[in-house]
């Protein structure tokens, strides 16, 4: 890659950074996009030997680009995006796609239309994981930083985005547990 266009890429990774999410972390400071993706991609990296039939080198690269839109719209919370969020979201990642030199724009391409479509057991992988990552960082953080309907969605969401592997449901019936006890629902 000429070395122009990689430090233009380099920019826009860095407004990953910047971007926060509305998660906290355990801290108490905001998230950046950018550590959220890269705590997602380790997540996945660790989970190789529960998932051996699928390509788990290509569920990391999910994990890394997945909220890329992110960069130019900044992160709006899944209970306040609309429709047009979110297509505005997919209107400038296409318009970056179709800048990429390739063969970054076939295969990233690629790989967003694999993650929209999420019926490959790597994008079914990584859409759970992107759910499951959110609530684990939504635990660490202190109660605090919650918004009162956040206690009802920390139990309900992703619930179905993990219904195709038993070991998912385990680990979101676990982070479940660990919400109702951060929500003093349940005593050890």
């Amino acid at each position: 890659m000429e070395p122009r266009r990689l430090i233009e890429l380099m920019d826009l990774a860095e407004r990953m950074k910047n971007n926060t999410r509305h998660s906290w972390t355990s801290s108490g400071r905001r998230e950046s996009v950018a550590e959220h993706s890269w705590r997602l991609a380790v997540m996945a990296f660790f989970l190789k030997d529960e998932f051996p039939e699928a390509d788990m080198g290509r569920v990391i690269q999910m994990c890394l680009f997945h909220d890329m839109g992110e960069a130019f719209t900044g992160d709006i919370p899944t209970f306040q995006k609309t429709e047009g969020d979110e297509r505005e979201e997919e209107r400038q990642v296409k318009a970056w796609l179709e800048n990429l030199p390739e063969p970054y724009a076939g295969e990233l391409g690629g790989l967003f239309a694999e993650m929209e479509k999420k019926e490959t057991k790597e994008a079914k992988i990584y859409k759970a994981l992107d759910r499951l990552e959110a609530l684990i960082q939504h635990n660490e953080a202190s109660l605090s930083t919650w918004l009162p309907l956040e206690y009802d969605l920390q139990m309900t969401y992703g619930e179905k985005d993990v219904e195709f592997s038993p070991y998912l449901k385990e680990l979101r019936r676990q982070v479940n547990e660990d919400s109702e006890r951060k929500m003093g629902r349940k005593k050890d």
